[in-house]
C-alpha cells in the first residue's frame, strides 16, 4: 500500500493486493501495475473520473485484474503493509474487523467515463493552456538566464542522445529503435525509472537524472553519473537518498520537469540528435 502508485510498483508483488491512491490513473502506472499482476487492486480515490481521457483503469480491468474503487483514504490508517486482507463482495476485512468498503469499477462504467470525457476534456484544455502559460511566465526569466549546468565526465558533443522516460509506449518504442541504439551507440540517459527500463532492455544508462523517487537501487549502483533535479533555489530532495547511498552525484537547478531538465542537458553539451521515448506527449500525461 502506498498514496504513489510509482513507489509502490517497487514493493508490489505478484498476487498481492494493490491499495493506491490514485484519481483517473494514467496508462503508465496502469502499464506497471499489469506487469506485476497482482491479485486486486483497491483504489481510495476514482479510478476514472470523467474529467479527461484517462485510459489507465480500462487497461488494467481488461488485462483481468479487478478493481475496488472509491473506498476512501481511511484505509490507510486502518491497515498496515504485509497484513492479509479478505475482500468479500465490496467490503474489504482484516480479520473479522471492517475496514473499508467500495465499488467494483466495472468496463461499462468506465466506458461511460470516457464519454463523459468527450464533454469534459474541452475544459480542461483550456485550464492545462492557462496554467502552462502562467508558468512560462513565472519561469521565463530562469530559462532565458545562465543555466547553472552540471560537469559530465561523459562526451556528448557532437554524439546522438537517447533520452528515456518510463512513460506509456516505452517498451514497444524501445524495441522498435534498438537496431539504431546497436547501430549508432548513442549516449544513454535515463530520466528517473527510465534508467531500469535500460535495464529491462541489457542497456546500461550512462547518465541518470531525475528527483530519484521511481529508480531502484540496482539502477543507481550501475556505474552511471547521477545528476539530480533541484529547484531553482539549489534545493534538491532527491540528494538525500543518494547520500545515502554513498554515491556521489551533481544537482542541476532548473525548472520544469526532470524531462525538460534531461534535454537541456543534452542541448547545453553539444548533441548533434536527441531521440526521446516514452516522453510526456499530451495533457493526460501531464
Amino acid at each position: 500500500m502506498d498514496r504513489r502508485t510509482k513507489n509502490l510498483v517497487q514493493r508490489l508483488k505478484k498476487n498481492d493486493i494493490a491499495i493506491i491512491d490514485h484519481d483517473d490513473i494514467d496508462e503508465v502506472a496502469a502499464n506497471s501495475i499489469i506487469d506485476i499482476r497482482p491479485q486486486a487492486v483497491i483504489n481510495a480515490q476514482p479510478s476514472i473520473t470523467g474529467r479527461y481521457h484517462a485510459k489507465g483503469a480500462l487497461k488494467i480491468l481488461k488485462a483481468g485484474i479487478p478493481i475496488l474503487d472509491q473506498v476512501g483514504e481511511e484505509i490507510f490508517a486502518s491497515v498496515k503493509e504485509g497484513v492479509l486482507l479478505e475482500i468479500r463482495d465490496n467490503k474489504v476485512f482484516w480479520g473479522s474487523r471492517l475496514i473499508a468498503a467500495g465499488e467494483w469499477l466495472t468496463l461499462e462504467t468506465v466506458q461511460d467515463k470516457l464519454r463523459e470525457a468527450n464533454v469534459n476534456s474541452r475544459i480542461e484544455l483550456e485550464s492545462f493552456v492557462e496554467n502552462t502559460l502562467e508558468y512560462a511566465k513565472k519561469e521565463k526569466d530562469i530559462l532565458l538566464g545562465n543555466l547553472q549546468v552540471p560537469q559530465l565526465r561523459i562526451n556528448i558533443l557532437n554524439r546522438h542522445v537517447l533520452l528515456v522516460v518510463r512513460g506509456s509506449s516505452y517498451k514497444e518504442d524501445l524495441r522498435t529503435i534498438s537496431a539504431y541504439i546497436q547501430e549508432e551507440q548513442p549516449v544513454l540517459i535515463g530520466v528517473d525509472g527510465g534508467a531500469d527500463a535500460l535495464l529491462e532492455f541489457g542497456l546500461k544508462p550512462d547518465i541518470i537524472v531525475g528527483d530519484m523517487d521511481s529508480v531502484s537501487d540496482e539502477a543507481l549502483k550501475s556505474g552511471a553519473e547521477i545528476i539530480v533535479h533541484a529547484y531553482p533555489d539549489k534545493s534538491a530532495p532527491g540528494m538525500e537518498r543518494i547520500e545515502g547511498m554513498g554515491i556521489k552525484a551533481e544537482i542541476f537547478p532548473m525548472p520544469g520537469t526532470s524531462e525538460d531538465m534531461a534535454m537541456m542537458l543534452a542541448w547545453e553539451y553539444g548533441a548533434s540528435l536527441i531521440v526521446a521515448v516514452g516522453t510526456h506527449s499530451n495533457m493526460v500525461d501531464f
